[in-house]
């Protein structure tokens, strides 16, 4: 006879989960104070013993799953934190600033990732019944991960190590976790990002043109065709998905490449602004100190000096390697 009163409830699960990948990313991640490690295409773990300062970056779809610590992502001003336990689903593209809030030598932030690829979630939704749902699009949710959206990472990160078992079982894993996700909370918005004529796939189209031609004049008329909407549609799905106009995240990707020139090396900062699209220097320096609070000089001469490098106690800044994935 089965002793019920033993049987872990799913609160228990979900905690032994976590302590259980928290412990396998410390394994393959740890030994600095902070690090990103790619193990599959898509995939990656973070680990950090210490606050660190907040990063730009472009967030692709993407799924983050926090087992320990605080994970902090801005979009257009606004914070949003994950918290050990839960999950965090981007469906398109988006220029965030992300950090690690809450961390420490004997509780690590520690976090698993995986991109959301169309054409993996496009076979899945064969498989289930229209739910008849229409999401409201949002830019970032949050929702509680659940012990059978866990299980399987946790199952995927036993696998480090052993590089046949990893090669061979990973797609079956990354599947269900796809599946998971499709099933879960979040899966009207998930089932989103794999239908080829969805607001979020028609938004991400808009998107991709943004940042491929972020140095051009903008039309939303324009943009709203490439949708395939009215210009009317179009901006309100887009303010929905990004928190943002076309115009405002424009001017997000702009300033964003400004800097990424800047911190490369020795560059002139009327030339740089007109390289990413301003034709005026003072708007530039104007609109550069407003988004990152300092103006486009001393900004990078801030950053290469923290650069340096000199030992501290309190929040580090993450290498520039880790800058281009989603935090």
């Amino acid at each position: 006879m089965t002793d019920v009163a033993s049987t872990p409830g799913p609160a228990e699960r979900t905690a032994a989960l976590l302590g259980e990948l928290t412990a396998l990313i410390v394994r393959h991640a740890g030994g600095t104070p902070v690090r990103k490690t790619k193990i599959l295409d898509g995939v990656a773990i973070t680990y950090a013993d210490r606050p660190t300062l907040p990063v730009s970056a472009m967030s692709e779809p993407s799924l983050a799953v926090v087992c320990q610590g605080v994970k902090r992502t801005v979009l257009n001003g606004v914070p949003h934190d994950c918290r050990a336990g839960q999950y965090l689903v981007v469906p398109v593209d988006l220029p965030v600033t992300g950090q690690a809030l809450e961390a420490g030598a004997d509780e690590p932030f520690a976090v698993f990732s995986m991109t959301l690829d169309p054409a993996a979630i496009a076979p899945l939704l064969l498989e289930t019944a229209p739910t008849g749902k229409r999401p409201a699009l949002s830019g970032l949710a949050v929702s509680e991960a659940t012990p059978g959206l866990l299980d399987p990472v946790v199952r995927l990160l036993r696998l480090l190590g052993r590089p046949d078992d990893l090669r061979v079982l990973a797609p079956g894993i990354e599947r269900e976790i796809l599946w998971r996700l499709i099933t879960g909370d979040q899966g009207a918005l998930v089932r989103q990002i794999g239908l080829a004529n969805s607001s979020v796939a028609r938004i991400s189209r808009a998107i991709r043109w943004i940042r491929g031609h972020y140095d051009e004049p903008l039309r939303v008329a324009d943009l709203a065709g490439l949708a395939h909407m009215s210009p009317s549609a179009f901006h309100r799905h887009f303010r929905a998905a990004t928190s943002m106009t076309p115009v405002q995240f424009q001017k997000q990707i702009r300033l964003r490449e400004a800097r990424a020139l800047l911190m490369a090396g020795p560059a002139e900062v009327a030339e740089t602004g007109h390289r990413v699209g301003y034709g005026s220097p003072s708007q530039f320096s104007r609109e550069y100190r407003k988004a990152f609070g300092a103006p486009p000089g001393r900004d990078a001469a801030r950053h290469a000096g923290q650069g340096a490098g000199t030992e501290s106690k309190g929040p580090i800044p993450v290498p520039r390697t880790h800058e281009a994935s989603s935090w």
